[in-house]
């Protein structure tokens, strides 16, 4: 396949009210280059049935009744994440006909993986067909679902793109692409092409959700006020003794595995402090699980615009901590970018997971593809 645009969305599991939305060049295999990208807002209205919904579905659980939010909710967020697109695309000076595809992750309200002898689930909202319709373009959906119904966890799947990423700087296994979304994760790949992926624990959830429920924002903006805390390091020692961060990869959380409970009792400035802390010792911890040991990380998502957790990163988990920007990469489109790449992938049929990214049995590819036309 030539290279053609691609447009891809997603908004994470932090909800910090945007859709991420990203156009990107690319053949599906290698990257031409990078479009225009922007941050779209949702209205206050969506964000709140969004914020209900991920509420609702920790009482949901997978059971068969999904909670009635759920098809209001998908309907909005489909809209306003095609209107996005539409907005996006005018921007650049294209038109919906120069597109090939739009890859539509939408908003993931509920992720449980595999345990021994049970199947992981998944439940993402977003209606692929609606946008297809609506914007009279192929769309790719659903893309972790085929992975968790083989046996997958399901995620990351964004490894395929980062050693797409990586390929391009030419760099080596000393260098790992560390994303802090709500959760954190990480890939890194050698020179004979292995590829490893997975959570390393969690990133701005449990801090964003600490400092939301003291009533002093959304965020601990520029990490100031873990900055101006202490860490308690025997309550840290305690806290990196969870059994998930030396299992084996593959290996995947939802944003609720590891919470702002964590900090219960601190205050705010300790209770950041710690947080934050606890993240950068976690992918510590993932480092050691690897084949070799990175010393660099090239570090994407929102988390990187925290100076107080770069710093420490670079104390807890690796010497060299970057943020993508310094390497050429746009830090904030790069989720959206993935998956741009892996609507392309997705249509010629190329794998998106592989057993040392999410543990299916075998590489595979994944997504569901919506045509205007149906």
């Amino acid at each position: 396949m030539q290279a053609r645009w691609a447009v891809g969305l997603m908004t994470g599991t932090v909800l910090d009210g945007n859709i991420d939305v990203a156009l990107l060049r690319t053949d599906g295999v290698s990257v031409e280059s990078f479009g225009q990208y922007a941050l779209k807002p949702y209205d206050e209205t969506t964000k709140q049935l969004l914020i209900e919904a991920l509420e609702q579905a920790q009482s949901w659980q997978f059971s068969p009744e999904e909670p009635a939010v759920f098809a209001e909710a998908e309907a909005r967020l489909t809209l306003a994440q095609a209107a996005a697109v539409q907005a996006l695309v005018n921007e650049a000076g294209l038109s919906m006909q120069d597109i090939e595809a739009v890859g539509f992750h939408g908003q993931t309200v509920l992720h449980r993986a595999p345990t021994a002898g049970a199947r992981g689930a998944t439940r993402q909202l977003g209606d692929g067909a609606l946008m297809a319709r609506t914007l009279g373009c192929t769309v790719v959906h659903d893309f972790r679902r085929a992975d968790v119904m083989a046996g997958g966890q399901g995620a990351p799947l964004s490894a395929i793109y980062h050693q797409a990423l990586l390929a391009s700087l030419g760099a080596d296994s000393s260098t790992a692409v560390l994303n802090l979304g709500g959760v954190a994760n990480l890939t890194w790949t050698d020179h004979d092409g292995s590829l490893i992926a997975f959570d390393t624990g969690p990133a701005n959830a449990p801090l964003n959700d600490f400092i939301t429920r003291l009533g002093l924002g959304e965020m601990d903006r520029n990490g100031e006020l873990a900055a101006a805390g202490t860490v308690d390091e025997e309550r840290l020692q305690q806290l990196l003794q969870h059994p998930y961060l030396v299992q084996a990869w593959p290996k995947s959380l939802d944003r609720n595995d590891f919470t702002a409970s964590m900090a219960d009792g601190l205050t705010a400035e300790d209770g950041a402090a710690l947080l934050t802390a606890f993240t950068a010792a976690a992918v510590g911890k993932a480092l050691d699980l690897l084949p070799e040991r990175p010393s660099k990380l090239i570090v994407c998502g929102g988390g990187r615009h925290n100076p107080t957790l770069m710093q420490a990163l670079c104390r807890r988990a690796a010497p060299m901590c970057e943020r993508a920007e310094m390497q050429g990469w746009r830090g904030d489109a790069i989720e959206a970018e993935c998956f741009a790449f892996l609507a392309m992938r997705a249509l010629q049929g190329l794998p998106l997971s592989f057993p040392s990214t999410t543990g299916v049995g075998r590489p595979m590819s994944g997504g569901v593809i919506s045509q205007p036309d149906h």
